[in-house]
């Protein structure tokens, strides 16, 4: 008998050294970059190795820090617009049940630590660069080539679990079959909208990718109202395995003109927040502590009257309740929404750069509008989108501009590193087809002479300075105020 489990014990060492190694037997001590070297290093990686399938690579790096991608559970946002906010809004709910909340944000405006958070707080330095070399010493050592937006995603797997956290939000900006977040098994998916350039109907493949990222199990919901992509939605969630819960319809009782503008999208976080608080998150001594000051969490009934007592806790602690919470919400996010009312003149920035988005921001004009008369409105304009369908945007000025006086001022733009973009517009051209909508227009060099002359053309207390067309302009604007770090706003 001793004998034979000597024999098993030989064998399950042999195995044991044949095992595939994990984080312990690959991360070393490695080289040490710093922080600047780092971000260098992931400015020029965006694009490596686009050649071999991203899930294979993802697959090892994540095999060698023991699989964080299947121990944590994840909320990916998806869709054509809203993302950030619905992001940055589920995190709020979650965070005031009580839940330690992890983020990860797509892109970023000035710094990569803007896509990593953990109950709001954005990563410090320090630990952004520790992660990194840890990361990217274990790639070295796994002889693969990672592109940043893997080694990014590793990272804040780390950070997560390194922080223990209940949920990982994650920002997903690209469905394709390139995007290391195939890598997940998502607990929810929510899908803002999908729309395409010409029409709020899109095609069947269009949907299909967006859906590649479900999973059997996964419980689907979106805010989009077509019914047609709805439908197809519905459809492919079914034969994936997943859970499809009712479309989103009314808006959250956002303050104003936020409701108009990022209702829909706090709508489709209270309820994806809802869903994981009831199906996988409370159903244990968490939420028997708490329930009592539970937004989301489903109560069972008192049976009978209250007594004394309750009524008297209830007078103590008075229930929270979710409008309350909208009420007190921060409904802005720097570097995709912001409206700088303090400025002068006010500044509204937007990171739109399709014509979906346009109409967004063009809406959030005339809510400004109407809720104190503008003397005067510049558009600070500066897109790098050549698919934004021209003809189109510029009926869309032209209607705007009609109803609402102001002016247009081109700028060109280059796409920061990990921003959508690809050629800059012939700002000249540009400028010529909006004057021919009989729109006041004006070309600019840079961005620097396209806010002077803005700050110029309206009135310093009540003007408004629109600062919109892809996430590049905005990083130009807060680069152009000295600013080198921005943070995510805690509610």
């Amino acid at each position: 008998m001793t004998q034979i489990n000597v024999s098993v014990g030989k064998i399950m060492k042999e195995r044991n050294m044949q095992k595939t190694p994990t984080v312990k037997d690959i991360v070393g001590a490695g080289k040490q970059r710093s922080y600047s070297e780092i971000v260098e290093f992931l400015d020029k990686n965006w694009s490596a190795n686009a050649t071999e399938p991203t899930l294979i690579r993802m697959k090892q790096l994540d095999h060698a820090f023991d699989s964080l991608s299947q121990k944590i559970d994840t909320i990916l946002i998806s869709g054509t617009n809203g993302k950030s906010l619905t992001a940055y809004f589920t995190t709020q709910l979650l965070q005031a049940e009580e839940l330690s909340v992890g983020t990860f944000y797509s892109p970023h405006t000035l710094t990569y630590n803007e896509r990593f958070s953990i109950n709001g707080e954005t990563i410090a330095n320090k630990i952004f660069t520790e992660l990194a070399n840890e990361v990217l010493n274990t790639i070295e050592n796994l002889q693969l080539t990672s592109n940043t937006y893997e080694i990014l995603t590793m990272m804040a797997l780390l950070h997560f679990k390194n922080n223990s956290i209940d949920i990982a939000v994650i920002e997903v900006s690209d469905t394709s079959s390139k995007n290391a977040v195939h890598i997940f098994n998502p607990k929810v998916v929510a899908i803002t909208r999908i729309t395409e350039q010409e029409t709020p109907h899109a095609d069947a493949q269009t949907i299909t990718q967006m859906l590649s990222i479900v999973k059997a199990g996964t419980h689907v919901v979106s805010a989009d109202q077509s019914k047609l992509n709805l439908h197809a939605i519905q459809t492919l969630a079914t034969q994936k395995g997943a859970t499809w819960a009712m479309p989103i319809r009314k808006l959250a009782p956002l303050s104003y003109p936020f409701e108009q503008l990022h209702g829909r999208c706090a709508a489709l976080a209270e309820r994806v927040a809802h869903i994981y608080i009831n199906i996988f998150a409370h159903k244990d001594a968490i939420i028997v502590s708490s329930a009592h000051n539970s937004l989301l969490a489903k109560q069972k009934g008192q049976r009978g009257r209250p007594t004394t007592e309750a009524k008297r806790q209830a007078e103590m602690h008075p229930k929270k309740t979710i409008e309350q919470f909208w009420k007190d919400t921060t409904n802005c996010l720097p570097g995709r929404f912001q409206l700088l009312d303090k400025e002068k003149p006010s500044i509204l920035l937007d990171n739109a750069g399709n014509l979906d988005a346009f109409k967004n921001v063009l809406l959030g004009i005339r809510l400004l509008h109407y809720q104190r008369p503008l003397k005067g409105l510049t558009v600070i304009l500066g897109c790098n989108r050549s698919d934004l369908n021209m003809q189109e945007f510029l009926k869309l000025l032209r209607y705007f501009f009609k109803k609402t006086s102001g002016q247009v001022i081109v700028c060109p733009i280059e796409p920061a590193p990990g921003h959508h973009g690809d050629q800059v517009w012939n700002v000249e051209q540009v400028t010529n087809d909006i004057k021919s909508m009989k729109i006041k227009a004006r070309a600019s060099k840079n961005f620097k002479e396209a806010f002077e002359m803005a700050q110029k053309s309206v009135d310093e207390r009540h003007g408004l300075v629109v600062i919109t067309g892809s996430p590049s302009i905005i990083t130009e604007y807060w680069k152009n105020k000295g600013i080198k770090r921005i943070t995510t706003p805690t509610a």
